[in-house]
């Protein structure tokens, strides 16, 4: 004889119940002179709607298999299973094997003629009540919501605690890491640049392991929770039983609380973030780029960043290659240009790939010989809250840095969003905040 117990929450009365179960099943089949103890079976804490996650259930019903238990007794059919499915399928299961299982409130008996019929109406009760208790966990969380009160699970949530009363406080040493993330793609950086130098730096994410996801980063720049705002219900319950969630699109209602919690981001950069990220997500519509973001950009900062000034498409790298050492060299030519086998579908020139870090050295030097005119007009910026943030940049870099001689990559994402390529060697190169510098080189 086997027992199987379980509760389900952590709250202390419930671990009270737990307890006073296991004891009392173990002196039971103890004491019985028909009964031989097989084990206690018990799960603490967890939901029974399904048994997926009960750990001890499954070793029991493993047990079951391997013909270590005849028969198992259980408090009632609500402790057992509260999906009638899984509790039929479980009891049929056992019978094949020869278990019973005996539920001590409703009297029942398995293994009996007549038990199958009643534990079908009883689980089904047993369901129906689950049903109810989930209804009203989530009536009851929605009218939370409604009164504007956050319920964020910290756990998974990098830069934010949880103080004695349950309410979000700042993680001062993760908070660093989320504004490194925001200034870091604000300044160029793509998420999965950014994800793949946070890994090499050994810096810790959530779980305290240095592992990070492109993925993730992006859900962190988009995540309102970082300016002090929270959007309540992004994600509902399907289904009571499985517990599967959905994306909200509309189908339960949205709660948007603004100051909730302690800000990490200024609302200003935040922002600055959501405009930088359409920004890029239009350029790459616009001119056909199908990656702008690569993890490593050292060796090849243009990708994605070259529009032929003929037909508006991007320009691809190249490597001409030759036994000659000196005469190797990259070039950049349209993806146009012979997109279609044997046809020559755009009649713009490649161009070498020297001439584009020169392109930017130049364009570059001349807004600092004219850094009067510039910084005029970015001190008196009105736009959306990039812009504004781009002309203080450009007045930092503009001020602080003299004319450049070698190509300088930070100041590039900083600065460049473009460089457009015309015939005769002509570069356009458009900056961030709509400057253009014609550079020609012969």
């Amino acid at each position: 004889m086997a027992a199987y117990c379980r509760v389900s929450t952590d709250q202390l009365e419930q671990l009270s119940s737990y307890e006073a179960q296991v004891s009392y099943y173990t002196n039971f089949i103890e004491n019985h002179p028909d009964y031989e103890m097989a084990g206690i079976y018990a799960d603490e804490g967890i939901t029974g709607t399904n048994t997926k996650k009960r750990d001890q259930f499954n070793k029991m019903i493993k047990d079951c298999k391997a013909g270590k238990i005849d028969m198992i007794i259980t408090k009632s059919i609500s402790r057992f299973a509260r999906n009638t499915l899984d509790c039929l399928n479980y009891i049929r299961e056992l019978k094949e094997y020869g278990v019973g299982v005996i539920f001590e409130k409703e009297n029942i008996n398995t293994l009996d003629a007549k038990g199958e019929v009643l534990i079908t109406i009883l689980a089904s009760l047993a369901q129906d009540e689950s049903r109810s208790i989930s209804e009203n966990c989530t009536w009851g969380i929605r009218r939370q919501f409604e009164q504007g009160k956050v319920r964020v699970n910290h756990k998974k949530f990098l830069g934010y605690d949880k103080d004695e009363e349950g309410e979000l406080i700042i993680n001062k040493k993760e908070a660093k890491i989320i504004k490194r993330i925001y200034m870091d793609y604000l300044n160029g950086k793509g998420a999965n640049r950014i994800a793949r130098e946070l890994e090499e730096e050994g810096v810790p994410n959530w779980n305290g392991k240095s592992k990070w996801y492109e993925s993730s980063i992006r859900k962190m720049l988009q995540n309102e929770k970082y300016k002090g705002d929270a959007l309540l219900q992004k994600t509902y319950t399907v289904d009571f039983l499985t517990k599967e969630r959905a994306v909200n699109n509309g189908e339960v209602p949205m709660y948007y609380v603004e100051k909730s919690h302690p800000a990490i981001i200024d609302k200003e950069t935040w922002e600055a973030v959501q405009l930088e990220m359409k920004r890029r997500k239009d350029y790459m519509e616009r001119y056909g780029v199908k990656q702008l973001d690569f993890a490593k950009v050292e060796d090849n900062p243009f990708s994605g960043r070259i529009i032929c000034g003929n037909c508006g498409s991007a320009f691809g790298r190249k490597t001409w290659n030759s036994t000659d050492e000196k005469l190797k060299k990259r070039v950049w030519q349209c993806n146009k240009k012979y997109e279609k086998k044997g046809e020559v579908r755009c009649k713009n020139k490649h161009i070498d790939e020297e001439i584009l870090y020169k392109a930017f050295v130049s364009s570059f030097n001349t807004l600092v010989e004219n850094r009067e005119h510039f910084i005029a007009k970015w001190e008196v910026e009105d736009g959306d809250e990039l812009r504004r943030y781009r002309a203080r940049e450009f007045i930092d870099i503009i001020t602080d840095d003299s004319s450049c001689q070698e190509f300088n990559i930070e100041i590039f994402f900083k600065m460049v969003e473009k460089m457009m390529v015309f015939e005769d060697e002509k570069v356009l190169v458009s900056f961030l905040d709509g400057s253009e510098v014609e550079c020609i080189f012969e």
